[in-house]
């Protein structure tokens, strides 16, 4: 049993191993760019939409709304950015049903990468919204005692995401495999519809604490009240 699908090495290109995360995240990237394409390819004002188009924007408008709940305000910005996040991560995950995936969410690596994304967003979308200044005096606040205390503050959150990500997909399959080898016949289904909720629970999880991180750095300063 393997604990991580980076230790599943499928090909070696050119002396370089490609394992079981890197090919089985390509799978993901694909699939989700074929759907795209193929769905809008005739998206035009004259063209009456389908169902898959309407299943499309009604995974889109509920993914704006819940955003727009959290920030209080446009989305736009927003949007793109965790939209993609929550597919990626909830077609890793929903994609556990298919025979021989390896859910890249299961390793420690995508979970880790998906993290620093977060990271790295939060200071950009804080910068834009609030200037540099702006952005960089939030770190002295409430005093500039707490500096040191506001970043690992930042940085302890893209760890518990990762870990948290990362936990509960891995210990989904790790329960998976004890049960399977207690009752091979009836376990398997159970387990596959167990793993397809708790997937999309996490890419939920995922994409609203990383909304809420951008929304504290992008949230505008409101007056104190005496």
């Amino acid at each position: 049993m393997t604990l991580s699908p980076d230790e599943i090495i499928l090909f070696v290109v050119w002396g370089v191993p490609l394992n079981a995360t890197i090919f089985h995240t390509w799978i993901v990237m694909g699939v989700l760019t074929a759907v795209s394409l193929l769905i809008t390819r005739k998206l035009r004002p004259d063209v009456p939409p389908n169902r898959w188009r309407t299943a499309l924007e009604v995974i889109v408008q509920g993914i704006q709304s819940q955003i727009e709940e959290i920030t209080e305000g446009p989305s736009r910005h927003l949007l793109y950015f965790v939209g993609t996040l929550f597919l990626f991560v909830a077609v890793s995950n929903l994609m556990l049903v298919v025979p021989g995936f390896e859910p890249p969410t299961s390793s420690l690596s995508t979970t880790t990468a998906l993290a620093l994304s977060v990271l790295v967003a939060v200071p950009l979308f804080g910068i834009t919204s609030r200037g540099l200044g702006g952005y960089l005096k939030t770190y002295l606040e409430p005093s500039f005692i707490m500096l040191p205390f506001n970043i690992i503050s930042e940085f302890s959150r893209g760890i518990s995401l990762a870990i948290r990500l990362y936990g509960n997909i891995m210990s989904g399959a790790v329960i998976a495999a004890i049960l399977l080898t207690i009752a091979p016949f009836f376990f398997p289904v159970v387990m596959d519809l167990l793993g397809l909720l708790t997937g999309m629970i996490q890419a939920y999880i995922f994409a609203i604490l990383a909304t809420v991180y951008i929304s504290s750095a992008t949230a505008p300063k409101h007056a104190s009240t005496t």
